[in-house]
């Protein structure tokens, strides 16, 4: 791939690089780093991919790997709590204005990386084959995973909702 379809990539999935950046990131100042880490490893990988996957999957997979061993790392070096999940902010919707938002993404801060990485696909509305193949995970897998968050889910806006 040469560098100016490299660059018309990384311009065409750059929310999908955004999302994925400060989901895993908690400080702001870092997600400038990780968004560098998460496209010098798609460039250094771009050789290898070969189509047999859709290029949405192919960059999911690249830049939650690059993210998680970023947090992962990241957790290594400082025991400092995350605090609060970074608001996604697309051209399709401002959180600020929406409560539901804020709060589905406050409870998506407390899963682990790979429950994180899970609902952060499955709301973009990836389907369930596709989550399987980015996670390395069975579609069965998946299915189940997706239910019991859910479940959670419907118990934190309960909970929420007594407050």
């Amino acid at each position: 791939m040469h560098k100016e379809q490299f660059i018309n990539t990384i311009k065409e999935y750059k929310n999908l690089i955004y999302k994925i950046c400060h989901s895993y990131c908690p400080n702001p100042a870092d997600h400038k780093d990780l968004e560098q880490e998460i496209i010098l490893q798609l460039w250094t990988s771009m050789k290898r991919y070969n189509g047999s996957v859709k290029m949405s999957t192919w960059i999911y997979r690249i830049a939650l790997n690059t993210a998680i061993s970023h947090y992962r790392d990241e957790q290594k070096r400082s025991h400092i709590p995350t605090g609060h999940f970074m608001e996604l902010q697309t051209s399709e919707y401002d959180p600020e204005t929406d409560e539901h938002i804020k709060k589905l993404y406050a409870f998506i801060e407390q899963l682990n990386y790979l429950d994180k990485a899970l609902m952060l696909l499955y709301l973009e509305e990836t389907k369930q084959k596709e989550i399987a193949e980015i996670l390395g995970i069975t579609e069965s897998n998946v299915s189940t995973k997706i239910s019991r968050i859910k479940q959670q889910l419907k118990i934190f806006f309960q909970e929420e909702a007594k407050q």
